[in-house]
């Protein structure tokens, strides 16, 4: 089965040899996904914005895979603290407005790397298309 690795330009892990998403058959995996804005580089200055931003990530994300929100099975978010919940579930309403048609997810405390208040990663079952 082969690997296809998935790219977004402005968004990875750095200098990291480690891609940002990879494609395994139907499963569309992803590592860690910030809100940094992926033109600038930069991170948003306000916790809303963040989040925000690490939703059209991860859209981007999905596109990127030629999927989109419905094949999401689960997303994994980490904060710094819960008072993130309120941003990430406006953000999550928004992506996953039908509540009988919404992904898991699992959110985590957790000490993010750098200036980070929020991260996430997700798996999605892609359409068969094809899959080797």
């Amino acid at each position: 089965m082969a690997r296809r690795v998935i790219s977004v330009p402005g968004l990875g892990h750095g200098d990291q040899p480690i891609p940002l998403a990879v494609v395994l058959g139907p499963l569309l995996v992803t590592g860690g996904l910030s809100g940094r804005d992926p033109e600038s580089g930069d991170l948003p200055e306000d916790l809303d914005a963040e989040v925000a931003q690490l939703f059209r990530n991860i859209t981007a994300v999905l596109s990127a895979a030629d999927s989109g929100p419905a094949a999401v099975a689960k997303v994994t978010v980490y904060v710094r603290d819960r008072g993130a919940r309120d941003a990430i579930n406006r953000e999550w309403v928004a992506l996953f407005p039908d509540p009988e048609d919404r992904p898991v997810r699992h959110t985590l405390i957790h000490d993010l790397p750098g200036d980070l208040r929020v991260q996430a990663d997700l798996l999605a079952v892609l359409e068969n298309k094809d899959h080797e």
